[in-house]
């Protein structure tokens, strides 16, 4: 079965810093696996800008390549209207995409930060997502 899904920001951080962690899996998944990655332009600039600075220390190269094989598999949405208040005006791209794409098929948000989302059954952390993958099997 494969399962839309918006990933945040630090669960492809978490994942680059360890590959064989559950960030990590999940982002294998959405790169070879059960996840098909819901994205639009703002959202890959985020992910380019985060993942090339220099605190992080990623290779240029390898982020590069990881963002291209992910935009591969990715299927693209604009914004969505919200209702829900999001704290950060910057992870509003995040859920008004998931919005969107769920106004069509079931989506999930992937996040480590359930603190800048609203609390909703599709907003899940990576292990929540691992797990819906496991029982969809």
């Amino acid at each position: 079965m494969k399962y839309y899904a918006v990933l945040d920001t630090n669960v492809l951080v978490s994942a680059m810093l360890k590959a064989g962690s559950v960030p990590g899996r999940v982002a294998a998944e959405a790169l070879v696996g059960d996840i098909i990655p819901v994205l639009n332009d703002d959202i890959i600039a985020e992910y380019e800008d985060i993942l090339n600075r220099p605190k992080f220390r990623f290779d240029k190269s390898a982020v590069k390549v990881f963002l291209d094989e992910l935009k591969k598999r990715a299927v693209y949405s604009d914004y969505g209207l919200i209702e829900d208040e999001i704290p950060d005006p910057k992870d509003v791209v995040f859920y008004a995409v998931l919005m969107e794409k769920r106004k069509e098929d079931d989506a999930y948000l992937v996040t480590g930060n359930f603190k800048h989302f609203p609390m909703r059954t599709y907003v899940v952390t990576p292990r929540e997502m691992l797990d819906i993958i496991e029982e969809g099997r």
